[in-house]
Parts: C-alpha cells; sequence; structure tokens
C-alpha cells in the first residue's frame, strides 16, 4: 500500500505556531512518527508540505494511479479552496482529511470545510495522532 500525506500551510510551522492550539511538537516529529508508523504497517509513505494552494494541487494530481490512499490537513486552504476540493474529485484516491486541532470549536469561519465532500472521513482535534488515525482508517479500507 501506498499512501501520501499532504500537509499544508504553516503546517511546517508546528512546534512555534500557537502551541497553545497546535502543540508544541515539531513538523520533522510529525515526519518521523508518521514514518516510523507507516515502516511498522509495511506502508509506503510519502510526505508533502506546501504554503501554496496550486502546489498542493499538483501533489494530489499526481497521485492519481500511483497512491492507494491520501492523508490530507489543508490548513487554511480547508475554508477556502474549492481548487483542493476538485482535484481530491478529480483523482479518485481515498481521502481522509485531518485537522490536528478541534476546528469544531474555533472561530466561525473554521466551520465551513470545502474538501470534505470528496473525503470518505476526517479526524479533528486529535493532536498528532489523528494522521495515524487517518492512515489507519485508510489501511483497513474503511476509507472507499
Amino acid at each position: 500500500m501506498k499512501l501520501l500525506v499532504i500537509n499544508g500551510p504553516n503546517l511546517n510551522m508546528l512546534g512555534i505556531r500557537e502551541p497553545g492550539i497546535y502543540g508544541a511538537e515539531s513538523y520533522d516529529t510529525l515526519c518521523a512518527r508518521i514514518r516510523e508508523f507507516a515502516a511498522a504497517q509495511g506502508v509506503e509513505v510519502e510526505l508533502y508540505q506546501s504554503n501554496h494552494e496550486g502546489d498542493l494541487v499538483d501533489k494530489i494530481q499526481s497521485a492519481y494511479g500511483k497512491m492507494d490512499g491520501i492523508v490530507i490537513n489543508p490548513g487554511a486552504y480547508t475554508h477556502t479552496s474549492i481548487a483542493l476540493l476538485d482535484a481530491v474529485k478529480a483523482v479518485g484516491v481515498p481521502t481522509v482529511e485531518v485537522h490536528i486541532s478541534d476546528v469544531s470549536a474555533r472561530e466561525d469561519f473554521r466551520q465551513v470545510s470545502y474538501i470534505r465532500a470528496a473525503c470518505a472521513a476526517t479526524i479533528s482535534g486529535h493532536g498528532l495522532d489523528g494522521y495515524l488515525e487517518a492512515m489507519e482508517l485508510l489501511m483497513e479500507g474503511k476509507a472507499p
């Protein structure tokens, strides 16, 4: 199985950006945890982060025919990007949306997720463990 884990804007600043909301662990720590988990499960994983919407669209499109699943934390693009929604719909790769914080308990503008309509599941508020939970859903085939 091959999984693509995509992180959107500002996630490279984990541990620095608002640690009261996103925690004190760094982006490098997140990547190491994902790689370790994937290796233990015998899963190939590719990690990608960009602050640029078009780059994220390109990366989603690159998964077509190559990846068995996508885990995506679109960051602020969750609430603004129809382009990411359309890209996930276009490739047809099972996708799970992840958010480190509980976005349902945050600002009003964070209550809308455009990409959710194309995702098999959403995991929100479970910290960095949410990524591993999303990977498990994809590995178990529970994210068609």
